[in-house]
């Protein structure tokens, strides 16, 4: 089954006309996508979007084969002219079937922001989904779920509807998931890639033709992720980012709760409701047994709140203890850590702040502090495939 994408864009484009952000602005030659429309086969097309026959036939392709024509959200603009030759286009109400003379079958999907999905099984058993802009489906149950070749879908406005399939096993690590819908929520090009690798997904040009079921040489989702960051340098929301389209993701905070300190509470609850609704908490510096223990992918956040706390528990700030076995405790603790992620079977993404590039602190406890978690840092950084820099939000590959 060959699926041929006219376009790939939101339903307004990219670049949006008249639009002043600099992701429209450097949208430009591959970068640049029309509202998604896709020819499956030849005969069937989800979604009519204003120029799909000239996208067509600059993909080497023409409508005139179209036996279907499909819908998956309203059209918000101008009326869309049917180009002649193809049928009108309609919606299928949710759950209804068609069996098409070609040999397809097309089944609905009920979405749980308006629109219609459309599980398409081509005539030699290789399955499509096709989701529309903003829409996840709903009702997904493990025992009813059904696995697919390929996905299209909104990865970036709705990585929850990736996290979605993959908890009931529709998209697998053979599935190809392939971006579409892209507006200007993020910058195009590298970091537009850098992202959907992350989540498992790619993107491709306007008038790319693919084929169902054919292996693609899509990058791995990193094992082990270090994101690296000074103060609200947006570390921790680019180590979320990494993993909100996974299901069942256990976020482990090390900062406690400190009772009575109500800048810190407000600190977690913001933290606490930036995370997706699936995921779970759990409040501890006990690192090692989680990372020895098989289960969900884990976010730790952050290493510099542990080593805090393994600080405390060894007496680092008083030289006496520090030089009777202090040194050489917290030595064995981090040396205990970098093994257990060296080892661990589970998918990490931990945060840490990078700390040493500014003032030199100005008491010996603060110079110990900054010179071990810059050891710490590095140790960890030692263990993972991928390690990232956030400055001013924007991150920085330093590794993978």
């Amino acid at each position: 089954m060959e699926v041929t994408l006219l376009g790939t864009g939101a339903p307004a484009g990219l670049p949006r006309p008249d639009c002043p952000c600099a992701s429209c602005a450097t949208a430009l030659g591959p970068d640049a996508r029309a509202d998604t429309a896709v020819l499956v086969d030849g005969t069937l097309l989800l979604d009519l979007t204003p120029g799909a026959a000239f996208a067509a036939a600059r993909a080497g392709h023409s409508l005139g084969g179209v036996r279907q024509v499909l819908l998956s959200h309203p059209h918000d603009g101008p009326a869309v002219e049917v180009p002649a030759g193809v049928p009108q286009p309609g919606r299928v109400p949710d759950g209804r079937e068609l069996a098409l003379l070609t040999g397809h079958r097309v089944r609905a999907l009920a979405m749980d922001a308006g629109g219609t999905g459309y599980a398409v099984t081509g005539p030699d058993g290789q399955r499509l989904l096709y989701l529309p802009p903003g829409g996840a489906p709903a009702g997904l149950e493990d025992a009813t779920a059904e696995s697919y070749d390929m996905v299209l879908l909104d990865v970036v406005g709705r990585p929850d509807a990736l996290a979605r399939l993959r908890a009931v096993g529709s998209v697998g690590p053979t599935t190809d998931v392939v971006a579409v819908h892209l507006d200007h929520d993020v910058p195009p090009g590298p970091e537009l890639r850098r992202r959907l690798a992350a989540a498992g997904a790619r993107t491709v040009p306007d008038g790319t033709t693919l084929t169902v079921g054919v292996y693609e040489d899509v990058p791995d989702v990193p094992r082990r992720t270090l994101v690296l960051g000074g103060a609200r340098s947006g570390k921790s929301v680019e180590a979320e980012r990494r993993l909100e389209s996974f299901p069942d993701v256990l976020y482990v905070a090390t900062g406690g709760t400190r009772g009575g300190d109500t800048e810190w509470a407000e600190r977690v609850a913001v933290h606490r409701e930036r995370r997706p609704g699936s995921w779970r908490t759990a409040e501890t510096t006990d690192l090692v047994p989680l990372l020895r223990a098989d289960g969900p992918p884990l976010l730790i956040d952050c290493l510099s709140l542990w080593l805090t706390d393994v600080m405390d528990s060894v007496g680092a700030w008083d030289d006496a203890e520090w030089a009777g076995g202090g040194e050489k405790s917290l030595r064995e603790r981090v040396g205990e850590l970098t093994e257990a992620v060296r080892a661990t079977r589970r998918t990490v993404v931990a945060v840490s702040n990078e700390v040493g590039s500014g003032i030199v602190p100005a008491t010996a406890s603060g110079r110990r502090y900054r010179d071990e978690l810059g050891r710490l840092n590095a140790a960890f950084a030692g263990e993972c495939e991928q390690v990232l820099l956030v400055v001013a939000g924007q991150a920085l590959v330093l590794r993978g």
